[in-house]
């Protein structure tokens, strides 16, 4: 039996590199699932690293501890639609990168789990299913 496909975004990546507090929520959330989600998710969590030295919340080795961290995680990268994305941006008024995550979930009918409140609320607005995760 194949596993069930889930959409991960950066904010819940970046939970379980960094230990924060809802890493075990997000662990087991997503136990026995295979993990997919859009290309630009290195990006992201490059950027979303360095957003944090600005806030001054890590230090580069904690970065680069992290980074090598991420390069175990059994991500699948897939297609998304740019039309679709930039529609979906335009509709609910969010960033074309966190559409990327609405159009994987949609098209491969898989649960989105996020940390992001307002992606979160999009997608359940979109009809999509999210996995709840203790904070």
């Amino acid at each position: 039996m194949r596993a069930l496909d889930i959409v991960v975004d950066t904010s819940v990546v970046i939970a379980v590199l960094l230990n924060e507090p809802s890493k075990a929520g997000i662990v087991a959330a997503t136990t026995g699932c295979s993990l997919i989600g859009p290309a630009v998710i290195p990006w992201e969590v490059g950027n979303a690293l360095s957003a944090m030295f600005k806030k001054k919340r890590i230090g580069l080795a904690l970065a680069q501890k992290a980074l090598t961290a991420f390069e175990d995680v059994p991500i699948r990268y897939v297609d998304v639609d740019m039309s679709r994305s930039l529609r979906m941006a335009y509709d609910f008024r969010i960033y074309a990168y966190d559409a990327y995550f609405l159009d994987c979930a949609r098209r491969h009918t898989a649960p989105l789990i996020s940390l992001d409140d307002t992606l979160v609320a999009v997608a359940r607005g979109m009809g999509i299913d999210v996995r709840e995760v203790a904070r």
